[in-house]
C-alpha cells in the first residue's frame, strides 16, 4: 500500500498490534527510501527487536533483513502471553 501524505515522498504503511500500539497509534506512516529493510523500520519506530514476534510483510512472514518495495505493507505483533 503507497501512502503519499506529504507531497511525493512515499510512505510505507506499518500496522502495529498490541502492546506496540502504545504511544505509536494503530497505523503509522513510515517514509520510504530504496533499500530501506524491515528491521530499519521497526528500529526507526523506537522497538527493540526483542518485541517483535511476528513479522509480515503484505500479509507473509518476513524477516527483519527483508528489503521493502515502495508497494509494501507491514504488520508487526508483539510476543502474546497469556493462561
Amino acid at each position: 500500500m503507497i501512502n503519499e501524505p506529504s507531497g511525493n515522498q512515499i510512505h510505507i504503511l506499518v500496522k502495529l498490534f498490541a502492546t506496540l500500539r502504545e504511544g505509536r497509534g494503530k497505523t503509522v506512516d513510515f517514509p520510504y527510501c530504496e533499500g530501506l529493510t524491515a528491521g530499519e523500520i521497526i528500529k526507526g519506530l523506537d522497538i527493540p527487536m526483542e518485541d517483535v514476534a511476528i513479522l509480515l510483510v503484505n500479509g507473509r512472514s518476513a524477516k527483519a533483513h527483508r528489503v521493502i518495495e515502495p508497494t509494501d505493507y507491514l504488520s508487526i505483533f508483539p510476543p502474546v502471553g497469556g493462561g
